[in-house]
């Protein structure tokens, strides 16, 4: 019985059957707890384009990639994964064990959030994706121009009948020509930060 023999070039596995095991390469990106459910999305990628549709094979790829304080969130499935669905259940399971709650989102939103070193439009779609669809664009409008330096409020003050995206799109235009000085940025962060009910 001949030995199987690695064909360099495809990446596959001869076998003495002129059957071909070939080596699935799926490039797994490191995990992000922060954002679970787009480090699924992209891992799905990588599995479509790597052809891997059983569901134990997604299942232990994931499970390979979680470091022991994540893998710790999801031992119960770990241990004693379902007879089908692994992956859905690990998947699902850790999407709502690892992401904040509603209400711990609008808090942060609300109290802690700061443009630091982003473009006004990343900062924009930060404040967006801890909103989710509970804040309307005019009460967004009023959070994200108060936490942005005098300069660019005023640019937005003048935009009010723009939208949302469009008005962004010309704050970052004017923080990339003018950025805000030292002392105004201080008194940006030394604002407060609640509003107003």
């Amino acid at each position: 019985m001949s030995t199987p023999k690695e064909d360099t070039r495809s990446g596959a596995i001869a076998a003495g059957s002129n059957q071909d095991v070939c080596r699935v390469g799926v490039r797994v990106p490191p995990f992000w707890p922060e954002e679970p459910a787009v480090w699924f999305a992209q891992i799905e990628g990588q599995f479509a384009l790597s052809g891997i549709n059983v569901d134990a094979t997604k299942f232990y790829y994931v499970v390979s990639q979680l470091d022991h304080q994540y893998a710790a969130e999801v031992k119960d499935i770990i241990i004693s994964p379902p007879a089908n669905d692994k992956y859905e259940k690990l998947k699902s399971e850790l999407i709502k064990r690892l992401t904040s709650s509603k209400e711990s989102k609008i808090k942060q939103l609300l109290m802690h959030e700061e443009l630091g070193d982003r473009k006004p439009s990343q900062f924009l779609r930060h404040l967006q994706s801890l909103s989710g669809t509970t804040v309307s664009d005019d009460l967004m409008r009023t959070i994200w121009s108060s936490r942005l330096p005098n300069n660019l409020q005023t640019i937005i003050a003048l935009q009010k009948d723009s939208p949302l995206e469009a008005v962004a799109d010309l704050v970052d235009h004017v923080h990339d020509i003018a950025p805000p000085s030292a002392a105004q940025v201080a008194m940006t962060s030394a604002a407060p930060s609640g509003i107003n009910a």
